[in-house]
C-alpha cells in the first residue's frame, strides 16, 4: 500500500448493526480490508447502544455527537473537538438524516483538514422520496406513483388511487408492505411519530426486487455499480440475503441516473422489474448500502474508492464484477462491559 495510506484516519457513523442497519460497518469492514492495519477508524454514534461502539477490534475510539437536529453549529463544534484528538483525514456519513449538515459544513471541514465525498443539496433534494416520481417524469425513468401523506385524512384518497396492496414509507427510513386500512392507518402514525410528515404512500409494484450500489464521481459517471438480487427480505424492507447480479439494463439505469444528476458520492437504487421487464425506481438512497461490503466481496471496493477520490488520487471506473457472490446477514451477541457503556454515555466518548 502507498506510503501516504499509512497512518490513514477515517471517521464513520453507523454503527448501528441490528434488525435495522446502518452501513458504518459495512464501510468500515471494506476500509479495513484495503488499507489494512495501518488503518485508524474513529466512530461517531448518537446513541450509546450502537454495536460498533463496543467492537474494538473494528472501532479504534467512537465518540458521540448530536443529533442531526441539533443544527451545524454544535456539530462543527464537536467535530473540531475530534480532530483535535484525532487528526482526521475523511468522514464518511452514512445516515440520510445527518446528510444535510455535512454537506452544509463541508467547507468547513476542508478547511480544518477533513476531507468529504458528498453530493450538493441540490443532488440530494432530486432523489428525495417526496420529489422521487416527479424526478423520473422529467427524466424517463419509471417511478410508482405516489402520495404525499400529511394527515390521517390524506390516507383515503392514496388507497381510492392505488387499491391494496400499496406500500407507506417513512421520510427518511422505513418502508410497510400494507393490506388493509387498519394497517395503513397504523404504519401512518408509526412512521410519522419515528421521521415526520410528509409520509409517503406509493404504489405497489410486483415483481423482483433488486438493488444497485454505485459510487458517483461527480460529473455523470460513475466508478463502479454492483447489482444484488434481494432473496430474503425483513419486514422492513431490508435484505437479509442477496446475490450479486449482472445485467445490461441495469448498469444503463444506474449510469443514466449518475448522468441525470452528476451525483458525487456513493448512493443506493432500489429497484422493482415487474413482469413486462420494466424497471421502477423504488427510492434512491443517497449513501452507501447496508450490505456494501458485497461490493468489496464481487470485486469493487467501493469505499475505499471513495475513500482514495476523496483525498485527490484519480481512479479508473471498474468495468467488472464477479456476479454469483451471496451474503447472509446474521445477528450474534457482542459482550462488553457495562463500564464501557457508562463511560459513553457519561463522557461522550469511549
Amino acid at each position: 500500500m502507498a506510503n501516504k495510506y499509512v497512518n490513514l484516519c477515517i471517521a464513520v457513523t453507523g454503527l448501528n448493526a441490528n434488525d435495522n442497519p446502518g452501513p458504518g460497518m459495512a464501510v468500515i469492514r471494506s476500509l479495513k480490508e484495503y488499507f489494512g492495519d495501518g488503518l485508524r477508524i474513529v466512530g461517531l454514534s448518537y446513541e450509546s447502544l450502537e454495536p460498533g461502539i463496543y467492537l474494538r477490534e473494528q472501532v479504534n475510539k467512537t465518540y458521540q455527537i448530536p443529533y442531526p437536529t441539533e443544527g451545524t453549529a454544535v456539530l462543527i463544534e464537536r467535530l473540531a473537538y475530534i480532530n483535535q484528538r484525532e487528526n482526521l483525514d475523511l468522514i464518511i456519513p452514512n445516515f440520510d438524516s445527518e446528510l444535510f449538515n455535512f454537506i452544509k459544513i463541508a467547507p468547513q471541514l476542508k478547511q480544518m483538514g477533513i476531507a468529504t465525498y458528498l453530493p450538493t443539496h441540490q443532488q440530494l433534494a432530486l432523489r428525495d422520496k417526496v420529489h422521487l416520481k416527479d424526478f423520473g417524469t422529467k427524466h424517463g425513468f419509471y417511478v410508482p406513483a405516489d402520495h404525499k401523506l400529511y394527515t390521517a385524512d390524506d390516507l383515503k384518497k392514496a388507497a381510492d388511487e392505488f387499491n391494496f396492496p400499496m406500500v407507506i414509507k417513512g421520510k427518511f427510513y422505513e418502508a410497510y408492505v400494507v393490506y388493509t386500512m387498519d394497517q395503513v392507518l397504523k404504519a401512518f402514525h408509526q412512521l410519522n411519530a419515528a421521521w415526520g410528515v410528509p409520509v409517503i404512500a406509493q404504489q405497489y409494484i410486483k415483481g423482483n426486487e433488486i438493488n444497485i450500489a454505485a459510487l458517483g464521481d461527480g460529473k455523470g459517471s460513475n466508478i463502479s455499480l454492483v447489482a444484488m438480487r434481494k432473496l430474503y427480505i425483513t419486514d422492513k424492507g431490508k435484505a437479509w440475503a442477496g446475490v450479486t447480479i449482472k445485467d445490461d439494463k441495469l448498469t444503463q439505469l444506474a449510469n443514466s441516473f449518475a448522468h441525470a444528476t452528476n451525483w458525487k458520492g456513493g448512493y443506493e437504487m432500489e429497484i422493482m422489474s415487474n413482469a413486462e421487464g420494466h424497471l421502477y425506481i423504488l427510492e434512491i438512497n443517497p449513501r452507501f448500502p447496508a450490505w456494501v461490503y458485497l461490493t468489496a466481496a464481487a470485486g469493487q471496493n467501493q469505499p475505499a474508492a471513495l475513500a482514495k477520490m476523496a483525498m485527490g488520487e484519480a481512479i479508473e471506473p471498474y468495468t467488472d464484477y464477479q456476479a454469483g457472490k451471496l451474503f447472509v446477514r446474521y445477528s450474534w451477541d457482542h459482550i462488553a462491559d457495562i463500564a464501557d457503556f457508562q463511560k459513553i454515555s457519561a463522557f461522550g466518548e469511549l
